[in-house]
């Protein structure tokens, strides 16, 4: 790489130059860019994308702004089995995540890594989780060989010029090294460094493996430094609920991938509640970050800057915001393209179209099928849309807030057909964090894996905790011990199904009636049953306005049989003992007297 070809640096942070350079030596890329954030390098990325192949662009006329991007087929989700956390010891990662030692990872990957980028440009992207400046957020720089990459990060964070001026000559980042390489499953690693606070991922150019802001820093990372200095970051959306009286209360919740958290983050409350004058503000849909206020409340930011939402099944019933949003200035990856240039997947809007561009590339018609005789789907499974937040018509300003948002109720929830009823509240902050912890949900396909197949996925973060779980459980104990009022802790379960198979509950919009009995029991209000396994509704004291549900299902809703927890309870204990002499024992504790409750 000739010096000529190396854009001007426009900073002098002495580390982070030396580390640019030492990157560029291994990986070779012909040229280097420093990405400032201007709108007239996003036009130049993008038409440079388009010429590539990279991107398509779409119809200008009805989605301004907007690319479709297709991945290879062999690399559509996360790859949670090539996903390491890589500390000098095995135990500081715990039995739940692939480990590595630094000295192997680091060699692995730089076999892969060397070379990798010749013919390619470098890009370097200096980008901030949170709002810059505020005592919750966090720098990085990527380093990737792909526009893709390049063109999503300044959608999903603050990128350039700012951010350098923020870092100054002497500040922390995280080291974010990614390189496309040859897409090959065999030579793929998306590896952790938490004790280096660096990130490396080679041999993918998925958004979940390499948009090294999102899951990896903002979640595996920032889980490790939030331990170490007070903090929490956490898998959930953010979302703030206004009554017509001006008072706003905001919730976190906690799902797994496709399971509902976009949707939720931007719900539409259904016709039966309008005329209660509910407004609806987004703050953020997936990943929450939480630090206790000055004035000693739970306090919440968005680190994210937009969007990275599931296509299938969304449209204008299921989620008519999202749809609003991406309208312009969206990359849409995966998903069918139509002849007059615009897009469709599975479960969107309207029929599907008469013929199109399948998500592989190929020409697609209705009703086509494999070799083996199943449908070929338009869209992939887990194609996906990146949005700037701030097009959503449910945003505040409040995500810009430095100080956060202060957090009045935190919601778990997960999919499972049976067991877990519609809502119930934990009994305290201990008895929740035993709630989190045990928590189930059916696979998605937004994990490799078999889809419907049940597995604990504590607090949606399995694949997310970047150290050893059950001193995450604890971190999660302490920190309630420091607040001096602590958001009440509930569950959810959207999903509970009759013995047909047939959902019970009509989700989406609706969901906003079990919020409503939630900021209820907030204010003390709400009525409720004691349980055995924590305050369940009265059938009462959910509005069902509008519904046509009958006594009996609302009954089998809020349900809980003692045999069903009885044998899942002896599941949590095959899971728990994973974790040995480091599971707190007030966890342990409470999965007994759980127990007692339920044999009595």
């Amino acid at each position: 790489m000739k010096e000529t070809e190396v854009k001007r640096i426009p900073t002098n942070h002495k580390r982070l130059i030396r580390w640019v350079d030492e990157m560029a030596a291994l990986c070779q890329p012909d040229r280097v860019v420093w990405c400032d954030g201007a709108v007239e390098e996003k036009k130049r990325l993008e038409q440079e994308a388009v010429a590539s192949g990279e991107l398509i662009e779409l119809n200008p006329e009805k989605l301004p702004g907007c690319f479709l991007h297709r991945s290879s087929s062999n690399d559509v989700a996360r790859v949670e089995h090539l996903t390491y956390i890589c500390t000098q010891n095995a135990e500081d990662a715990g039995p739940t995540n692939n480990w590595m030692t630094p000295k192997d990872g680091y060699e692995k990957a730089s076999a892969m890594f060397k070379g990798s980028m010749k013919g390619r440009t470098m890009y370097v992207i200096p980008f901030c989780m949170g709002p810059i400046g505020s005592p919750f957020s966090k720098i990085g720089i990527e380093l990737t060989d792909s526009i893709y990459v390049a063109l999503n990060m300044r959608i999903m964070t603050r990128i350039g010029t700012p951010v350098l001026k923020s870092l100054g000559s002497g500040g922390e980042f995280t080291e974010g090294l990614h390189s496309k390489a040859d897409l090959s499953t065999e030579r793929r690693l998306i590896l952790h460094f938490p004790e280096d606070n660096t990130i490396w991922s080679v041999g993918s150019g998925y958004g979940g493996n390499v948009l090294l802001g999102k899951k990896c820093l903002a979640l595996r990372i920032a889980g490790w430094l939030g331990r170490r200095e007070g903090w929490m970051a956490e898998h959930m959306l953010i979302l703030g609920i206004e009554k017509p009286n001006g008072d706003i209360k905001y919730i976190t919740a906690a799902f797994p991938s496709a399971c509902g958290k976009t949707n939720l983050a931007m719900i539409v409350p259904p016709e039966g509640l309008r005329h209660k004058g509910y407004k609806i503000w987004t703050v953020g849909d997936d990943i929450a970050w939480l630090r206790i206020g000055d004035d000693g409340e739970l306090r919440a930011v968005n680190p994210e800057n937009g969007l990275f939402g599931v296509l299938p099944g969304t449209n204008s019933k299921t989620n008519r915001i999202a749809i609003e949003t991406m309208q312009r200035n969206t990359i849409f990856t995966n998903v069918l393209l139509k002849p007059d240039g615009t897009v469709w997947w599975e479960g969107g809007e309207g029929d599907p179209p008469k013929e199109g561009i399948d998500w592989k590339g190929n020409p697609w018609k209705p009703g086509m099928k494999d070799e083996d005789g199943k449908p070929i789907l338009a869209a992939h499974p887990n194609s996906r849309f990146t949005a700037p937040i701030s097009q959503c018509s449910t945003y505040t300003d409040k995500t810009e807030d430095p100080k956060g948002v202060p957090i009045s109720a935190i919601i778990f929830g997960g999919r499972r057909a049976r067991v877990a009823p519609l809502v119930y509240e934990s009994f305290n902050w201990q008895h929740g964090v035993y709630v989190g912890a045990q928590m189930a949900s059916e696979r998605t396909a937004a994990q490799v894996g078999n889809v419907g197949e049940v597995r604990r996925d504590p607090m949606a973060m399995l694949p997310f905790c970047g150290y050893h779980m059950a001193d995450y459980w604890a971190h999660w104990l302490a920190m309630g011990k420091k607040l001096k009022r602590p958001p009440k802790i509930f569950h959810v379960n959207w999903f509970r199904t009759d013995r047909a198979g047939k959902f019970l509950w009509p989700g989406f919009g609706d969901n906003l009636r079990v919020l409503e009995w939630i900021l209820d029991r907030v204010d003390g209000k709400g009525e409720a049953d004691k349980t055995a396994i924590g305050y369940v509704p009265k059938p009462e004291s959910l509005d069902l306005n509008g519904l046509d549900l009958d006594p009996a299902t609302v009954r089998e809703l809020l349900s809980i049989d003692s045999r069903e927890w009885l044998a899942d309870l002896k599941l949590q204990e095959t899971f728990f003992s994973q974790f040995g002499s480091r599971l707190p024992r007030e966890l342990e504790a409470e999965r007994i007297h759980l127990r007692e409750r339920l044999s009595s």
